[in-house]
């Protein structure tokens, strides 16, 4: 196909010159309405932030310029259909899931999954079966799946539909995507992929397996993070024999009637620039990410970590375009890093936690800005630098799973000091965002090491989130489940 073409924005640059008198919506009638927001987001923005009509199609049920950018995108990625998603990769998660799994049904996937993925178990009452990850015993962080874990979890739930693979993990790590699909598929399973932070797999050369080229049934592709798209703007994939019709029908219970053509356009010429220059743009990103990385490390104390981790299992690929630092022997938790360089450095990194930080680097940094974020973090040390004794070392706790997390969810409850909880079972969430992987999700029972991990994240300075009480001082149990 011409990967040239980007029918969703050249449809939006004739609509332009018509000079159509709008009397639909959106009620500021490209722009007119509101000149303080005009003034900030322009002229160009507003004229084609747009409802659907015929000429530029309707993304719940597209038959022209929607689909044939939607063509377009599945020859560049390799599927057999795409579908634009506008409600973010959280969406495309959740219409996965959806359309594998109905109430009662068991999917299996590993316990460090984004929330989206408890949110629509939640939804449809799926039943979740964890594959517990191993743990990298100096980092602390959980890492990818082996296949001799995930075919352990197949043989003891041979009535499972689906098994999710998270690829690559926040921190980069790669489990062997082509043997668990090939699992999955000799048991009779569909396979499916979180790969919000793996789009780059798609068009760099020497990068870890994509999905699709792995052979995955379904796979949720972040667009906006390393693939230049706007913000909330992702990919539905599909391979196999799935119908793309239902998936669609999945897809329209939960996303917008009101599809957003800014998001739509940068959706499609992200994917054009992407299919034409992709492997250039991740060359780049790659030698600024390992030139920076051994400049880390130079400094001393920090651990800028790439492929040398790599066992052939549970770390079967790294992708060295994530730049994960450890922290912890400066004697400063990640977050405190990720803190430090904003407020002081005027740097804002992807995420910190416990342990580590995460800058995502993409075609858009430049070597300057490089120089100063290593010379920041050297500076950092010097200042800064501390006794690392008594610091927290793990980032992954095995939760115990009592109920589904829909029954949790949707049960009595009661709102407790969250240092009087343990020993109940949670009915709601409670994370660190990012990266939005629960410490605790509905069904499962609050332990003294959970209680300890959150009590020492809130003194960090870790954004949590989840619990209706926003300041995390109670927690929801379900009434009668200790």
């Amino acid at each position: 196909m011409n990967q040239e073409r980007a029918p969703i924005y050249e449809a939006l640059l004739r609509f332009k010159q018509m000079r159509i008198v709008p009397f639909d919506v959106p009620g500021h009638k490209r722009g007119k309405g509101n000149r303080e927001l005009t003034d900030f987001l322009g002229e160009s923005c507003l004229s084609l932030d747009v409802n659907s009509m015929k000429p530029l199609d309707n993304l719940c049920h597209p038959v022209s310029v929607i689909k044939e950018a939607e063509a377009l995108a599945a020859d560049a990625f390799g599927a057999r259909h795409a579908f634009f998603m506008v409600n973010g990769t959280t969406s495309a998660v959740q219409s996965m899931i959806l359309t594998a799994c109905k109430k009662g049904d068991k999917i299996i996937l590993p316990r460090n999954v984004h929330r989206s993925v408890i949110n629509a178990m939640i939804l449809c009452g799926a039943i979740p079966v964890y594959m517990n990850p191993q743990v990298n015993p100096k980092l602390g962080i959980a890492l990818g799946i082996a296949p001799a874990e995930a075919e352990r979890a197949i043989r003891q739930h041979p009535d499972a539909k689906a098994v999710l693979i998270n690829n690559p993990t926040y921190y980069g790590i790669c489990s062997d995507l082509k043997a668990i699909v090939d699992l999955a598929h000799r048991h009779g399973m569909l396979a499916l992929v979180d790969e919000a932070h793996g789009t780059h797999f798609y068009f760099g050369k020497g990068l870890p397996v994509s999905g699709m080229a792995a052979g995955a049934d379904m796979a949720a592709v972040s667009m906006h993070k390393s693939g230049g798209s706007l913000t909330q703007s992702s990919f539905l994939l599909i391979g196999g024999g799935l119908s793309a019709g239902y998936t669609r029908q999945i897809i329209n219970l939960t996303q917008t009637t009101s599809g957003s053509y800014l998001l739509l356009s940068s959706l499609d010429l992200s994917r054009k620039n992407m299919a034409l220059n992709g492997e250039a743009i991740f060359e780049k990103v790659c030698q600024m990410a390992n030139y920076t990385r051994e400049e880390i490390n130079k400094i001393g104390d920090y651990y800028a970590f790439s492929r040398e981790i790599i066992d052939g299992a549970a770390v079967y690929d790294y992708d060295i375009t994530k730049l994960s630092v450890y922290t912890l022997d400066v004697g400063l938790a990640g977050i405190e890093v990720y803190d430090i360089l904003r407020d002081e450095y005027d740097i804002q990194v992807e995420f910190g936690d416990i342990g580590n930080f995460l800058a995502y680097l993409s075609v858009g940094d430049r070597r300057q800005d490089l120089e100063r974020l290593v010379s920041a973090l050297a500076e950092i040390r010097r200042r800064k630098k501390r006794d690392k004794t008594g610091m927290f070392n793990t980032e992954y706790l095995t939760p115990q799973v009592i109920i589904s997390p829909q029954e949790a969810f949707y049960a009595e409850k009661r709102a407790l000091p969250i240092e009087e909880s343990g020993g109940q079972i949670c009915s709601e969430f409670v994370m660190c965002y990012p990266p939005g992987i629960p410490i605790l999700a509905p069904g499962e029972r609050i332990t003294g090491d959970i209680l300890t991990y959150i009590r020492y994240a809130k003194e960090k300075g870790c954004s949590l989130t989840g619990p209706e009480d926003m300041d995390i001082n109670y927690i929801n149990v379900c009434v009668g489940g200790s």
